[in-house]
């Protein structure tokens, strides 16, 4: 017995009959006959009634019907199961919205590659929206997004938190802004700002603070890399959450800079997200799980990562 002979008899009955299996799986009619023929051999029972008008599955080939489906489920469960051991080296998809790359992500890909060398990690920047798309239809293993406090979280996808932190105004170091404390919005609006793109949490976070209050010049910015790298041209100031500053190149080299909102409580948090499945990759799984360490030992040892609350 061959699996595909159950495969043939799950058409036929499928479809009605002889012809249009045939026709679905792209064999002769005489040719699927004669493999089915072969079968109820095998098992001693006439599995189709064949007519002048047609052939098609018989009560006693209905009445097998259910074993045969278990059987094909459990092949089918064994081919996804080889797949994926098959498919571990394939490259890994994280979309992200720039969120702790250096802190938190940049180490956790270079930690992922000593143990799974052979499997490529791309990382795609996008917006907040688009990476919840791709990971709803399979196209990113895994997701890296900041949310508001109060953000309502996608039933469909499994969250879990990172990080918390607030946001901040990145400005160079030569700012004016650099040599306060604390930031107000009406210090904010005096300078040229630079702005995220809509479908980014800080745009919606920024819209709020300035409650329609326009600033000296603006920009616009596709995520918070972008933004920085602004900044540090000098081409003004930029609004981003703590964690996607603290601990950056230009951070650390002493290009650019931050300081918190006066009067603002806000909480950022940064989520890892992948799909509600049982078929995730275990590489997804294992990159998953050494983001979710990495966080926790930078909540515990905040000098080693981005700065907490």
């Amino acid at each position: 017995m061959r699996v595909e002979q159950l495969e043939y008899l799950e058409a036929v009955t499928r479809l009605g009959s002889l012809r249009r299996a045939a026709e679905e799986l792209h064999l002769s009619q005489p040719a699927l006959g004669e493999t089915l023929r072969k079968l109820e051999r095998e098992l001693g029972v006439e599995l189709l009634e064949r007519k002048r008008s047609g052939s098609k599955i018989s009560y006693e080939g209905r009445e097998l019907l259910p074993h045969i489906a278990a059987v094909l489920d459990a092949v089918d469960r064994l081919r996804r199961a080889a797949g994926e051991q098959h498919h571990s080296g394939r490259t890994l998809r994280l979309g992200t919205v720039n969120a702790a790359t250096v802190t938190l992500l940049t180490p956790a890909i270079r930690e992922f590659h000593t143990t799974h060398p052979s499997t490529p990690v791309e990382v795609i920047a996008d917006r907040h929206d688009g990476i919840q798309q791709h990971l709803a239809e399979g196209g990113f293993d895994l997701g890296l997004v900041s949310y508001l406090r109060d953000d309502d979280l996608p039933p469909g996808l499994h969250t879990t938190e990172l990080l918390r932190g607030r946001p901040v105004v990145c400005m160079r170091q030569d700012s004016p802004l650099a040599a306060l404390s604390t930031v107000t919005v009406a210090d904010l609006l005096a300078q040229p700002l630079i702005a995220m793109r809509a479908g980014y949490v800080m745009h919606r976070y920024v819209h709020r603070l300035l409650s329609g209050r326009a600033p000296a010049f603006s920009y616009s910015a596709d995520g918070a890399e972008m933004g920085k790298l602004m900044v540090a041209e000098g081409l003004g100031t930029t609004v981003l959450p703590d964690y996607s500053v603290h601990g950056d190149p230009l951070e650390r080299s002493g290009t650019i800079t931050y300081r918190p909102l006066a009067d603002d409580a806000t909480e950022l948090r940064v989520m890892i997200q992948r799909r509600h499945t049982q078929s995730v990759p275990p590489a997804a799984h294992a990159l998953h799980a050494i983001l979710i360490r990495r966080a926790i030992e930078q909540r515990t040892n905040p000098h080693a990562g981005a700065k907490q609350l």
